[in-house]
């Protein structure tokens, strides 16, 4: 029995015509079809009503062909954006902590945390999201949130920066964390003040050992589970199709086969194509990171394109250096205002048999690489041991010189980037942490465009707003999206063009986990994952955009309507 059909008409059906390393450049004009035909999940035919394909389903005799219309009003229908880089359960759990990314002091933070206190007094613990370090100059410690709880219940308060680098937590949240057992690890900082009492503060490989383990641990399955349903309905509402988590580890992960489960028993499905990278956390033995990359290699083995296309775990992630607001960047030159030279989190002789490792199995690798120094490593570290045909990506890429950009084209490395962290809004304080020469090569996306290297766009979340058209718009503007009355712009001549941006967003995207196959372009045999859109095909226009539909598999999963 042949499957009902869709005809979509009256629209601008997006052809990107920007493959992966291809050099778009910013002013190659969209391609648009007016028609599109999917039938169950698959797209048939793209084009005009003129097409043969439509005008045989026009002129069938009545009840000969099961085919609904569906008049697109002008609006442009754009593939499912995929996410090429986020945080699964942490955004599900980030969408119910109390967020303070509009705050712009300490005074700010204490009186949100405070009014939030008085407002759920029953809750056990206090959680937050959006701290930045900009937000405290000062610093930040845990005696300024010790007396923020309402009738001084005194509960664990509990803050991830922005980056979800750092938490900065209360003496409450030291005592339940047990964090004055803890011992340091390789690339983690715990930080004390002079006496060597804890200041209240976790960065890095400590917030990523001790922290998030323990997180996860005091939320129930079913409240993981809620976690991952509640981002996927988020994405959905975004435009988001696909999505590539970029730390899966174990927690998260049987959550998510938990709800896979529960899903499938109700023949619903979770209606997300999931690519998950599995997070390798810096150990003083090469052993035991290599037992990280085993188990990656082992739930690869059973979880793959061929056994469950739409969960995947694809590769390993590898965090080898923090963030510049942190000073954890690993910089070529010293820090401006401290002269500082940090110490990356991962040396090049610990990395080397981790990627070598991933790569021999078949694995793919992605690593995260904010500052020069760092950015350099990796792309050494890459080109000589990763093969190209694996598609090794770098995350971020914050500040690099060309002669890294060029190599990341020679060498076919995915740039992994996320320019919703370009916003000048969160960039206040860069000028007098790195000096402005070096704020002059920050985020050079033109120079990894031009040069070659096959583009990933991302966004970040929940570090930052998951929206596409958000990101996409500080990406070809450089101009803010979390603040769209500020003029200022952050390097304006590393813009990418709309085409390439969307492209990057979708395709892109797509060809960063090999599933560019399937998704990312509109176009006969694929799969029907789309986005309608009521917007201007205009970058500065891309503010007033709004999302409609978002149809995933042939079926529409979110309607504004």
């Amino acid at each position: 029995m042949t499957a009902p059909a869709t005809l979509f008409t009256n629209g601008k059906i997006f052809h990107s015509g920007v493959k992966p390393g291809t050099n778009a450049g910013l002013h190659r004009p969209p391609t648009f079809a007016s028609c599109m035909l999917i039938r169950g999940s698959q797209i048939e035919h793209v084009g005009s009503a003129s097409d043969e394909p439509i005008a045989n389903l026009k002129a069938a005799p009545d009840g000969t062909a099961t085919v609904t219309v569906h008049d697109l009003q002008g609006k442009t229908v754009i593939p499912g954006f995929v996410d090429g880089h986020m945080h699964l359960m942490l955004l599900g759990q980030a969408l119910n902590k109390l967020d303070l990314g509009r705050c712009k002091s300490l005074s700010d933070i204490r009186a949100t945390i405070r009014a939030y206190a008085a407002a759920h007094p029953t809750i056990p613990r206090i959680l937050c999201r959006g701290w930045m370090h900009s937000m405290t100059p000062g610093g930040a410690r845990a005696a300024d949130l010790d007396d923020l709880d309402v009738l001084d219940r005194r509960r664990p308060i509990l803050i991830d920066s922005k980056d979800l680098h750092s938490t900065w937590c209360n003496t409450a949240g030291i005592a339940e964390l047990g964090a004055n057992d803890w011992a340091d690890v390789p690339g983690g900082i715990i930080e004390r003040d002079a006496e060597g009492r804890l200041v209240g503060v976790f960065s890095e490989a400590a917030n990523i050992t001790y922290v998030w383990p323990y997180l996860a641990s005091v939320a129930s399955m079913e409240e993981r589970m809620a976690a991952i349903e509640a981002a996927v309905v988020a994405y959905h509402e975004a435009g988001y199709t696909g999505m590539v988590d970029m730390a899966m580890d174990e927690g998260a992960w049987e959550a998510l086969q938990a709800l896979r489960e529960k899903k499938d028993s109700e023949e619903k499905g979770i209606l997300m194509r999931i690519a998950a990278y599995w997070l390798v956390k810096p150990c003083e033995k090469v052993e035991d990171m290599l037992k990280q990359v085993e188990r990656a290699v082992e739930l690869a083995g059973e979880f793959n394109a061929a056994t469950t296309p739409d969960c995947r775990v694809v590769g390993i992630k590898v965090i080898c250096d923090g963030i510049v607001d942190a000073c954890t960047a690993g910089l070529s030159e010293p820090y401006a205002h401290n002269g500082h030279a940090e110490v990356p989190l991962w040396t090049a002789e610990q990395l080397e048999p981790v990627v070598k490792r991933a790569d021999e199995a078949g694995l793919q690798v992605a690593l995260h690489a904010i500052g020069d120094a760092t950015a350099r490593m990796v792309v050494d570290i890459l080109t000589k041991y990763a093969s190209p045909d694996r598609r090794p990506r770098v995350e971020h890429l914050e500040l690099t010189t060309e002669e890294d950009a060029a190599r990341l084209g020679n060498a076919r490395i995915t740039a992994s980037i996320q320019p919703v962290h370009a916003d000048p809004a969160i960039l206040g304080a860069w000028p007098r942490l790195l000096g402005e020469h070096r704020c002059g090569r920050a985020f050079a996306y033109r120079e990894f465009a031009d040069l070659g290297a096959p583009l990933a766009l991302g966004s970040d979340a929940p570090t930052a707003p998951h929206t596409p058209l958000g990101n996409i718009y500080v990406g070809t503007t450089r101009k803010s999206y979390r603040e769209p009355e500020m003029e200022t712009t952050v390097n304006p001549h590393f813009a990418l063009g709309l085409c390439e941006s969307v492209a990057a967003a979708t395709e892109g995207a797509a060809y960063s986990c090999f599933d560019d196959h399937r998704v990312g372009v509109l176009e006969k045999g694929r799969k029907a994952d789309f986005v309608v859109v009521d917007m201007e095909w205009e970058k500065e226009k891309l503010m007033e955009a709004k999302v409609t539909e978002t149809w995933f598999d042939g079926a529409r999963v979110w309607s504004s309507a």
